[in-house]
């Protein structure tokens, strides 16, 4: 089968496609034709091995342990493995994985769900990190409930664009904060409102919030607080733009000690990737609360461009890989 491999960390340069042995369910597994497969910020992170807390992580210190790249997956069940009960062949699929970049990939039964009848293979493909991250981070981490205001910053994004559709769900009144490009996207998911960043700062209109997300991952701690109430949550989801050991993470672990000196509460998200939360996201999209937003299509052969577009920080949405 083909898939999109790499020997080395690095750049997208690294990426290859080759022909590799098609994979057997182990016990436990779901063999899935892949018809899809989203690009998240975490195949950049682990085509490049950074930060280097990534490699400590368990992925690979010197080359990555697993060298077919891609984590979100959408397809139909080819084989079953032993004591999988949930799944049987010609189901159609969503979830999470490792090597999701080739014509067949294996998936532990529970990070998959069936598909939401209502999207294509494409738009399923871009739910299963970016939007659970986003369920996680409105639901659990921020809690919102109807009639709070609620931030998003980096709304025009993967997860940014499935939180602003999220919050709007539970309730909330909805500030989207993008760049100029992404402005008319984000309004047309739902966004109450919406803030170009490049104008207007949202730590100096006077204008608080309940809860905020930043998905962006790269301002200070200082400058979001502004913005909260007194007793508000400020929800930071990953980090980027730090340096090449911690990447911005450090960002979430300060969070949590800043917190037990103020009345306000700073949380760092680390999502957990699970079945339940991909059937309770599928309740969402099938009622067509929540639609991903795909901004581009990729064939397998060129994914590498479509991680190098990722990391660009030009996706309006989600880019997706098909096969």
């Amino acid at each position: 089968m083909k898939a999109i491999v790499q020997d080395v960390y690095g750049s997208a340069d690294v990426l290859q496609i080759k022909d590799i042995p098609k994979p057997a369910p182990a016990i436990g597994e779901v063999l899935i034709r892949v018809r899809a497969a989203g690009v998240d910020q975490g195949v950049w992170h682990l085509m490049t091995g950074l930060p280097y807390l990534v490699r400590l992580f368990g992925f690979g210190l010197m080359k990555p342990k697993v060298p077919v790249r891609g984590r979100e997956v959408a397809g139909v069940v080819e084989a079953v493995g032993a004591a999988v009960t949930r799944f049987q062949p010609g189901d159609e699929v969503f979830g999470t994985c490792e090597g999701s970049f080739a014509e067949f990939v294996c998936a532990k039964e529970g990070l998959v769900a069936r598909k939401p009848a209502n999207l294509t293979f494409e738009e399923a493909a871009a739910a299963p990190i970016s939007a659970v991250t986003a369920l996680q981070a409105v639901r659990d981490a921020g809690q919102v409930v109807p009639g709070q205001k609620v931030l998003v910053i980096g709304a025009g994004g993967g997860v940014g664009s499935f939180a602003v559709q999220l919050a709007r769900a539970f309730g909330a009144e909805v500030t989207g904060v993008c760049s100029a490009s992404k402005v008319d996207l984000v309004r047309s998911l739902g966004a109450d409102h919406v803030i170009d960043y490049t104008r207007d700062d949202f730590s100096r209109t006077g204008l608080l919030y309940d809860v905020i997300l930043d998905t962006a991952g790269n301002r200070p701690l200082a400058i979001s607080r502004k913005a909260l109430t007194p007793h508000g949550t400020l929800v930071i989801v990953g980090g980027e733009g730090g340096g090449k050991l911690t990447g911005g993470f450090e960002r979430s672990l300060g969070a949590t000690f800043v917190s037990l000196f103020s009345g306000q509460k700073f949380k760092g998200l680390v999502s957990t990737e699970n079945y339940r939360d991909l059937e309770a996201l599928t309740s969402f999209l099938e009622n067509g609360l929540v639609k991903p937003a795909v901004d581009k299509v990729f064939p397998l052969a060129d994914a590498p461009a479509a991680v190098a577009f990722l990391h660009e920080g030009r996706v309006r949405g989600k880019v997706v890989v098909s096969i």
